[in-house]
């Protein structure tokens, strides 16, 4: 049946503003554009040892077979759940099936009607969603901008307000000042949500995330822990209070109304989180790389082109569509997977190529990168 008239519209505009999306084919190009930032998703001995697990265990079950309120709510879930609570410092954990559906059903099922979502103007499309899906009202407030924020909380006297940020802007890859943002969350008595999608494996001794790593976690009303970047596997986790644990599993329709992790998902979390803590040297790496990519951004004169960021996000500036594309092109075609992001996933004329740095690239690998940016648009 041929598709409705409207929506054909609807992908001829974005062919005509160059902003079509379409997947991408595999390729062995230097990997400059996946969220693996230490490597865990091609770690042989995650592999091993989670089947060893389910092994020793006799776990023979390729799926959970239902919800985990109904009867998918295998032993690994415990296990994992329980250790995740205990590396996060954190009362308990919750594992959903995506970072997507913890974000959605998070905000679609705490805040209440009479309730305020005061919300970074830049937040992940899923934390969007989510409010859309609220009955509470919401606002934005500029890009980690507290002053602006804090005229937002003035207007709600005696109002449940509920503050939402990043800590690591997946678009920009820049952070908020956490300190100074869970010290006006406590002025107010704001309930505080970070998403810390990008800060997992990332920042920290043990890349326990950003706020763990300021000693802030206990000042937090709720982490979002995504375990698709940092940990490379699927899912993610709500860190909280045991009565938030039970208010979402009865509340939460993501988590609900949906199939459960299989057990092999799970204990590839809960293996990626024991890795974690041993891993130490790998996470040191990165740091480096984050270091060392800056250092040759500045030496090459590119400094003024890149979102300020300390993360393993960095974002060079190319306004157009058009134009980001060519230059992705042109930096694929010499073998380095870099990908432009472009509008409307990003503000018109904020166009930009996305480098995300890795453990595993090479100092070698970063200096003939961004040799090769500085030749292209110099």
């Amino acid at each position: 049946m041929k598709l409705p008239e409207n929506l054909i519209q609807k992908l001829e505009n974005r062919k005509e503003n160059n902003s079509l999306r379409k997947l991408p084919s595999f390729n062995n190009l230097v990997d400059f554009s996946s969220n693996d930032y230490i490597g865990f998703s091609k770690s042989e001995t995650i592999f091993r040892q989670t089947h060893h697990y389910l092994v020793e265990n006799e776990i023979i079950q390729n799926g959970a077979t239902g919800s985990r309120l109904i009867s998918g709510n295998h032993d690994a879930y415990q296990n994992a759940e329980t250790f995740i609570a205990q590396f996060h410092e954190a009362e308990s954990a919750l594992i959903f099936n995506s970072g997507y559906d913890a974000n959605v059903g998070f905000f679609s099922a705490v805040p209440q009607r009479n309730d305020v979502i005061l919300y970074d103007e830049l937040s992940h499309a899923s934390i969007r969603d989510g409010i859309i899906m609220s009955n509470a009202k919401s606002y934005k407030f500029n890009h980690n901008d507290f002053e602006d924020l804090e005229r937002l909380i003035q207007k709600f006297p005696e109002t449940n307000i509920y503050i939402v940020t990043e800590t690591v802007f997946s678009m920009d890859g820049d952070s908020p000042n956490l300190e100074e943002l869970v010290l006006l969350s406590e002025k107010y008595n704001c309930y505080l949500i970070v998403d810390e999608a990008h800060t997992l494996g990332v920042f920290g001794e043990k890349g326990e995330g950003l706020t763990q790593y300021l000693k802030l976690h206990d000042r937090i009303f709720a982490r979002i822990m995504t375990f698709g970047k940092g940990l490379g596997c699927h899912g993610a986790a709500v860190l909280g209070s045991l009565d938030l644990k039970e208010y979402l599993v009865n509340f939460a329709r993501s988590f609900i109304y949906t199939t459960g992790l299989s057990p092999h998902s799970v204990i590839t979390i809960l293996t990626a989180y024991q890795h974690l803590e041993i891993e130490k040297e790998t996470i040191e790496k990165l740091r480096q790389n984050i270091v060392f990519f800056n250092q040759q951004k500045n030496l090459l004169g590119l400094k003024p082109m890149f979102v300020r960021s300390k993360s393993a996000i960095q974002s060079a500036i190319i306004p157009g569509n058009q134009n980001v594309k060519q230059l992705a092109q042109q930096l694929q075609d010499k073998g380095f997977d870099v990908k432009p992001i472009l509008s409307p996933t990003v503000p018109e004329g904020q166009e930009r190529l996305r480098f995300c740095i890795h453990s595993y690239n090479s100092e070698e690998e970063i200096s003939a990168v961004l040799a090769l940016l500085a030749n292209f648009v110099f």
